[in-house]
């Protein structure tokens, strides 16, 4: 970890004023974009759409977390980190049990509102994504919001592949299948950020002794 285990020093990018305004868009577009994928979600019933819609959520939420600690010490950064990984597993555990209810209820998602705003997020996301990709291996805090973008982007391609399903199949099985996965994914997202704020935590609090034995 080098001169990041200590307190004082900023992560790499974190003082870049492009990244804090690349972080305010990636905000203000998450956050249109869960009003867009709510409203679609509960109009066309699909529960892939309604997943990507809390994960719009979860995402703006987190960018804005990011932008509070983005100058603050590198202990600020890693325990803001935690709670974005708390949240992202929580996300996950919350969209396997929607898929659970939603197949006991039987409801049939409507293909051409999933596809078409499933494209329209992959859009938002892949812009947001490629942004973002400069700052994608900087601390824990910086690596979760890559994290975000790059999963939604994979879920967007999904829900679109689900609106195919849904299509084909007339069932409602492939948008439970793709909801499915997106649960699974953030889980694993959440648990990645976890671990690496844990060895960042644990590293900045091993530098004092490490000064001390050094002395």
């Amino acid at each position: 970890m080098s001169a990041h285990c200590h307190d004082h020093h900023a992560s790499p990018g974190a003082s870049d004023p492009r990244y804090r305004k690349i972080l305010w868009l990636a905000l203000v577009l998450n956050a249109a974009m869960f009003f867009v994928e709510l409203g679609a979600g509960f109009k066309s019933g699909s529960v892939s759409l309604l997943a990507d819609a809390i994960d719009f959520f979860g995402d703006a939420a987190n960018y804005a977390v990011t932008l509070a600690v983005l100058s603050r010490s590198l202990a600020w950064r890693a325990w803001a980190a935690v709670l974005k990984g708390l949240s992202m597993f929580g996300f996950g555990l919350f969209v396997l049990g929607r898929v659970s209810w939603s197949a006991l209820q039987g409801v049939m998602p409507e293909p051409a509102t999933m596809g078409a705003i499933g494209l329209l997020a992959l859009i938002v996301n892949v812009f947001v994504a490629t942004l973002l990709y400069a700052w994608r291996e900087g601390d824990a805090n910086m690596r979760s919001v890559w994290l975000c973008s790059r999963n939604d982007a994979i879920g967007n391609i999904a829900v679109m592949l689900a609106a195919l399903g849904v299509l084909g199949t007339h069932t409602a099985w492939p948008d439970l299948a793709v909801a499915l996965v997106m649960g699974l994914l953030a889980i694993s997202s959440g648990w990645s950020v976890l671990m690496h704020a844990r060895r960042e935590i644990r590293s900045l609090a091993n530098a004092p002794r490490l000064r001390a034995a050094k002395d």
